[in-house]
């Protein structure tokens, strides 16, 4: 009898779990940072909605999902480059960004390799 289950090498797993804990965390930053971090809430809270678009994706470890969260992640990292004078809010979205562009990235590559 034959195991249906698919053996995941763990450093595939991790960089998943680690693309998914950034995404989280750019999605409550983007929160924080426009509702309650400034004097008054801001319109732009919209910017989160499509990080949580790709969350269902990551977590079914869709390859397509990672290959273009790898290249919606840079409008993130751009608007916290140009917000850097608003201090940690900025250097942490900046940070979530490289790493989840990373994470991604080795995901796709260690996925490929390990499926040859």
């Amino acid at each position: 009898m034959q195991s249906s289950e698919v053996v995941v090498p763990p450093a595939v797993e991790a960089t998943r779990w680690i693309a998914v804990a950034c995404v989280l965390g750019l999605i409550v930053l983007g929160l924080a940072w426009e509702l309650w971090l400034p004097a008054r809430p801001s319109p732009w809270v919209v910017k989160v909605f499509p990080l949580c678009i790709p969350v269902t994706g990551l977590l079914k470890r869709r390859m397509y999902t990672y290959r273009w969260v790898s290249l919606l992640v840079w409008a993130y990292f751009m608007e916290g480059v140009v917000r850097y004078n608003e201090g940690w809010p900025a250097a942490l979205q900046v940070a979530l960004s490289l790493v989840l562009f990373a994470a991604c990235g080795l995901h796709v590559r260690l996925r490929l390799r390990s499926a040859k």
